[in-house]
């Protein structure tokens, strides 16, 4: 017999209807030669550090750092797991052969593999890798199935990050904990988790020590329109005052008159980040609600593996591309200009060496049902991205208008929309979200060089801002690009491998700062708390709090992926780092 192993019993059901395993069983699915297994998540864990030595229960600033020589894994204390592992250890001790069916990705590949490790899998194993899970995508998958070994770097690259996670999580937790904490407080230290907090708090320090000034600027109205005077902000009234009475009587005259045509790149397609993003600006989704609803998406067959860090399709993806768009019968009245004529085949959308393991998130083509009303926004938004790729750049001219008053100059911009393009996919959607009183582009009126007439001068009086809090929205940029301010997608795109975190444990890694009343939420804003702010300055060790160091950390752990970085080496460059935290904290101060 042959064991296929699910992630979860939903999957595993999936694939024994498709594979002919009709029998249901204590734990597993039979028939047709097959037997369909599952796990639920993680079966197996790390051991815990009393496991290796009983006297490391205790919390001791003496037994710091804590590294086995060699790390163990064992099943998770759960009636229900430890039930469900039983039958996976007799199936595998059985079988001819395992087909690992776990979810395509570098956690997906660690829970199978931690599983069949405890197990004491002898026989050979194959590897079922799907980016979706339509019928037509698994008896695909199913006819080209790989060899287990294939995924050898994937594997290294997820328990390496997993033993590093808990080397900084073990030590970093008990030694500030030990050396810093108040009484029955701990101190939580991570690998991830304290860089991500230490951004936080600098913005909220900013923001607390941000003192708000009082500006006036120079304006006038000419002819209908809005100038602002070229000059620095004035401190004073008085200077303001002046500057107003030394406008008045004198003519405007227009010294250029400059309109350009431009284009608005089509929206890239989604990864998991730019998703989560998108679901917390629009609809004010936390990142953990927007990766729960777009995976009962995947689940239930309507899109494709959400948890990707690219924004490109692979090359063989491009003929099945109208056949999904023609699924699309909700939008039909977006598509049906698109199928009129062939797709094309560009390399902003169809790239091969910006894909890795999967593509980016899009629509099967199925016809969704039974959804809730929250996944049906994400679903709509990751329809209307794949459609808006296609269509026609959004055509706009932009427009500057530069004048004279005697010795000032001023100027005035304005947008004007020529020709929406792939705008007109998210017009329905935007009017339901646009803000009263927001306002459409400026449109200017037509200047001519050298035209000069009466104008009214004012002064506008404005306050300085503090710097923005980080919404989930910005902390997920933040995030991708390990802490700097990115706005081009391009350059995002090259700076994701330095990222810290990876796209699916982003929203986990927030959530744990909530639990742990680290940060809080008014509104759409993530604020950091007292305990917040008192652990980063707790911690003196950069290497700790820098979202760039831990950036490069995830840049080798990627290079593990594909071989290019040797995990023994990893390990000892993790415990060599622990090493220095632990001896800084204990012998500095």
């Amino acid at each position: 017999m042959k064991l296929c192993i699910a992630e979860k019993p939903s999957v595993a059901r999936d694939l024994a209807q498709i594979l002919g395993a009709s029998t249901r069983k204590e734990g597993y699915f039979e028939g047709n030669g097959y037997w369909v297994s599952w796990t639920f998540g993680h079966l197996c864990t790390l051991k815990e550090p009393e496991d290796y030595n009983p006297n490391w229960k205790q919390w001791r600033v003496e037994d710091l750092p804590i590294s086995p020589e060699q790390f163990g894994i064992k099943v998770i204390k759960d009636e229900g797991v430890q039930r469900q592992f039983n039958v996976l250890k007799t199936l595998v001790s059985q079988c001819e052969e395992v087909i690992n069916c776990g979810d395509a990705g570098q956690e997906g590949e660690l829970i199978q593999r931690w599983v069949l490790l405890k197990a004491g899998c002898k026989v050979p194993v194959k590897r079922l890798w799907i980016s979706s899970l339509t019928d037509e995508a698994i008896k695909e998958g199913f006819s080209k199935l790989k060899n287990g070994e294939e995924f050898d770097n994937l594997f290294a690259a997820g328990n390496s990050r997993a033993i590093g996670d808990w080397m900084l999580g073990i030590n970093g937790t008990r030694l500030y904990t030990k050396k810093f904490a108040p009484a029955k407080m701990t101190l939580s230290v991570g690998r991830v988790q304290t860089p991500t907090l230490a951004m936080i708090v600098q913005r909220q320090k900013e923001i607390n020590a941000f003192k708000s000034e009082t500006y006036w600027e120079l304006k006038t109205i000419y002819r209908e329109t809005e100038f602002l005077c070229q000059i620095d902000r004035l401190k004073s009234e008085e200077k303001a005052k002046k500057g107003v009475a030394y406008l008045k009587d004198k003519p405007f005259k227009i010294t250029s008159f400059e309109q350009k045509e431009g284009k608005e790149g089509n929206p890239r397609l989604y990864d998991l980040t730019s998703l989560q993003v998108d679901g917390n600006k629009r609809y004010g989704f936390s990142a953990d609600e927007t990766l729960k609803h777009v995976q009962s998406l995947y689940e239930k067959k309507l899109v494709t593996y959400p948890r990707v860090d690219t924004t490109y399709l692979s090359e063989d993806l491009h003929p099945k591309i109208p056949n999904v768009l023609k699924g699309l019968r909700d939008y039909s009245r977006f598509t049906e200009s698109l199928l009129e004529k062939p797709i094309p085949k560009t390399k902003a959308i169809f790239d091969n060496s910006k894909v890795t393991d999967h593509h980016a998130i899009i629509p099967t083509g199925i016809v969704p049902s039974g959804i809730s009303p929250d996944e049906h926004k994400i679903y709509d938004l990751i329809a209307r991205r794949l459609i808006a790729a296609f269509y026609p750049e959004c055509k706009v001219s932009n427009t500057t208008v530069m004048g004279q008053v005697d010795q000032l100059t001023f100027k005035a911009t304005g947008k004007q929309v020529l020709d929406k393009g792939w705008r007109v996919v998210y017009e329905d959607l935007d009017q339901k979200v646009q803000k009263k009183g927001e306002s459409e582009d400026k449109i200017l009126p037509l200047f001519t060089e050298g035209e000069e007439g009466p104008h009214e001068p004012f002064m506008h009086q404005g306050k300085t801002s503090a710097p923005k809090p980080y919404t989930e929205a910005t902390l997920l940029r933040a995030m991708e690009t390990a802490g700097k301010l990115v706005e081009n997608e391009e350059m995002r795109e090259l700076m994701k491998e330095n990222g810290i975190g990876r796209p699916s444990t982003r929203s986990a890694i927030i959530e744990t700062l909530f639990k742990r009343k680290y940060i809080e939420k008014k509104k759409k804003n993530l604020i950091a708390t007292d305990t917040g702010m008192h652990l980063i300055d707790t911690i003196k060790n950069d290497l700790l709090k820098s979202p760039e160091l831990t950036g490069q950390w995830e840049h080798k752990l990627r290079q593990m992926e594909r071989g290019l970085y040797d995990p023994k080496q990893f390990k000892a460059e993790l415990f060599q780092m622990v090493r220095e935290i632990t001896d800084e904290v204990i012998f500095g101060n």
